[in-house]
């Protein structure tokens, strides 16, 4: 059983740790990590891990929760998405939780980097939180020009994931899944075609039962699988190679 993580952000950590987790991650049967940047610094730096190891990958962009700080050249990440290792543009989006008094730079920071994504032969992770309708928007906008498209963390209703299925996206599933009372993201798989699903931690953050209140671990992607597997009747190992070989296949690493 292999399982690739499509959100993490292992590279916060040091070296040492870097190392201890990735060994942790084997016994879970965590074989892929893409690192996901949200600022220049965290982009350079997942890149800088993954270039350490084989299965691991980076994604590089300029998360909305960051934009307040942020000078509006992107020349410095333009140069990052040329590096191999960078298999993504992300994560990208809007955030009218944390951020509605910096939405109108959120929204266009956000369709400027859609625009340059247009330009590569890579996928956008996008991060949206209460911002649903005007996510929607601008990849209706610009879907037939990117290629690929992945909602990270979703946390959106059943339809809206139907609307987001039309313009070709992946929908992936955090660790959310597994908390009692998440009933909306449980339907959301319960409906979520097989072939559009991918799985995630985002770590630190959002960390499942059984280890929900301590600090996330990539490697815990597994309990995901384990819930998703639970929902849709199926066994983990199907779970596991499905959602393996989207991720894969999204990321252009078939």
């Amino acid at each position: 059983m292999q399982i690739f993580n499509t959100h993490s952000h292992l590279q916060d950590k040091d070296d040492n740790q870097i190392k201890q987790t990735i060994e942790t991650c084997k016994d879970y049967n965590v074989s892929n990590l893409c690192l996901i940047g949200y600022d220049c610094a965290s982009s350079k730096r997942a890149i800088e891990v993954a270039r350490q190891y084989e299965n691991v990958y980076a994604a590089c962009g300029l998360q909305p929760e960051e934009v307040s700080s942020f000078d509006g050249n992107f020349d410095n990440f333009i140069k990052l998405f040329d590096d191999p290792k960078c298999i993504c543009i992300g994560e990208i989006g809007l955030d009218y939780y944390y951020g509605k008094e910096s939405k109108n730079y959120q929204l266009e920071c956000f369709e400027r980097q859609l625009q340059i994504a247009c330009n590569y032969k890579k996928p956008i992770e996008i991060h949206c939180r209460e911002a649903f309708e005007d996510t929607y928007n601008l990849l209706n906008k610009y879907h037939k020009q990117l290629d690929g498209i992945i909602l990270h963390c979703y946390s959106g209703s059943e339809q809206m994931m139907q609307r987001f299925i039309k313009l070709g996206a992946y929908i992936s599933i955090s660790g959310v899944v597994t908390f009692k009372n998440a009933k909306e993201i449980k339907e959301v798989v319960k409906s979520c075609p097989l072939d559009r699903l991918l799985v995630e931690t985002d770590d630190p953050y959002l960390t499942p039962v059984p280890y929900r209140g301590k600090e996330n671990n990539p490697a815990y992607v597994y309990y995901v699988v384990k819930e998703i597997a639970a929902i849709k009747g199926l066994s983990e190992q199907e779970v596991a190679k499905i959602t393996y070989e989207n991720a894969k296949k999204v990321f252009h690493l078939c």
